[in-house]
């Protein structure tokens, strides 16, 4: 409203100053010489005036609302953002059904500070009790930028191997996750997921297309933020309705543990060590195995009309 006043008030004033000169080029002098022959100019300088005078106008105009349209797309975009993280938390709240796994032998149970009351029945999914679907508080963590960096460098050693030699397997990569995605789940198990898993899942949030195209570990599913949230309930179902505690199912085979960041097979029930220390040197030990043809745990990469295949 008041750019359209100082809008009002330029015209005015110009206007004003354009019919002042007029009228002074019309005054006669002190002493009328002679007629003076006619001059056709007059009118061209006229037209000329008001010509600028339009043009400054229309140019104030111009100047004072562009800066609103781009303020409007501003806060289209703003709008567009807002109902886009509202859509993912909204998703994040329903169950994608998941095939029944086996429970964990044993593990550590989570703090009873890190539960949250019961679900209310109209809201819970079924065969889930209400102990197993924690509603946390929503935080975005921040990741270690020496993590995040050292992560990327693996993703990048496995994306230029498949790309180069297992194409089909390489379209199979799935998008970039999301901060705040992995917070809600988080906060829907009571965990927190290692900096090196969290970096993995912000490059590749799990895997896409048909189940035997896909990239895997060794022959291990990669399991997005949205499968390892549903099958941490299905474990904790499947344990008689209390949470099972500090794995995490990152895989269709190894889970992390949320407190040594180890990568482990809890159903083999292993008794040495972890396959791998962290989830990093997973990624570390697959790249090295898909660059120099070597076997990981028993299995080697191959490729078959440009799909990864590991055999053993």
């Amino acid at each position: 409203m008041l750019k359209l006043v100082r809008l009002a008030l330029t015209a005015a004033i110009l206007t004003a100053i354009a019919v002042r000169l007029r009228r002074r080029a019309q005054m006669p002098d002190k002493q009328p010489p002679p007629p003076p022959a006619p001059r056709p100019g007059r009118s061209m300088r006229m037209v000329l005036v008001w010509a600028a005078i339009a043009g400054i106008v229309a140019l104030t105009l111009v100047v004072a609302l562009v800066p609103t349209e781009s303020q409007g797309a501003s806060a289209a975009q703003w709008r567009a953002y807002q109902a886009e993280q509202a859509s993912i938390a909204a998703a994040m709240e329903t169950m994608t059904p998941m095939p029944m796994r086996a429970a964990p032998t044993s593990a550590p149970t989570v703090p009873a500070s890190a539960q949250t009351p019961a679900v209310p029945a109209s809201t819970q999914t079924p065969d889930i009790p209400a102990a197993c679907m924690l509603r946390g508080q929503v935080t975005v963590r921040p990741i270690s930028p020496r993590v995040r960096t050292a992560v990327n460098r693996q993703w990048r050693r496995i994306e230029r191997w498949l790309k180069a030699h297992a194409p089909k397997t390489y379209a199979t990569l799935g998008e970039p996750g999301r901060a705040r995605t992995i917070a809600v789940a988080e906060a829907q198990t009571g965990l927190e997921f290692p900096d090196d898993l969290r970096a993995s899942l912000l490059r590749h949030n799990g895997m896409s297309g048909p189940p035997e195209t896909r990239f895997t570990f060794g022959g291990d599913d990669v399991h997005g933020v949205r499968e390892i949230r549903d099958l941490w309930r299905r474990d904790c179902a499947a344990g008689g309705g209390g949470p099972i505690g500090r794995l995490i199912p990152v895989g269709s085979l190894t889970e992390v543990d949320a407190d040594t960041r180890h990568v482990e097979v809890p159903m083999m029930e292993m008794e040495s060590d972890p396959l791998w220390p962290s989830y990093h040197a997973m990624l570390r030990d697959v790249a090295a195995a898909l660059e120099r043809g070597r076997p990981v745990h028993g299995v080697r990469p191959t490729v078959e009309h440009g799909l990864l295949r590991w055999s053993r």
